[in-house]
């Protein structure tokens, strides 16, 4: 389904941007961007951009979910970036639910543009 891989390549970019807008709340409060939490942060925000030039691959929806299990984990130094985390899983989760559901459909014949026209 390509038609979801830009849907997909559009929330990666997004993600990334939102969790590089992060990076002054890590430089902030937590530490400063040296950090290991700083690095990983910027990390995870390239990792985001990278995923979009993969998304052909059949690996990559387990490693967009090992990203956001990734920003969770900062829940325990950086509650603000552990949410951020959340709220994309969240979206992910349905995202994914959302394609399993069209294809059901589109398996079955059931989409609108599968339906014949009457005249």
């Amino acid at each position: 389904m390509k038609s979801f891989r830009g849907v997909m390549a559009g929330a990666l970019i997004l993600e990334a941007i939102t969790v590089g807008l992060a990076v002054p709340v890590v430089a902030r409060l937590g530490g400063g961007v040296g950090t290991v939490g700083g690095w990983a942060v910027i990390g995870i925000a390239i990792a985001l951009v990278a995923c979009c030039g993969l998304l052909g691959r059949p690996w990559i929806v387990p490693v967009i979910l090992a990203l956001q299990v990734g920003l969770i984990a900062f829940f325990v130094s950086q509650v603000a970036i552990g949410i951020i985390g959340l709220l994309f899983l969240a979206f992910w989760l349905w995202a994914l639910w959302l394609r399993r559901d069209v294809a059901r459909r589109m398996a079955q014949g059931r989409l609108p543009s599968q339906q014949r026209q009457s005249d």
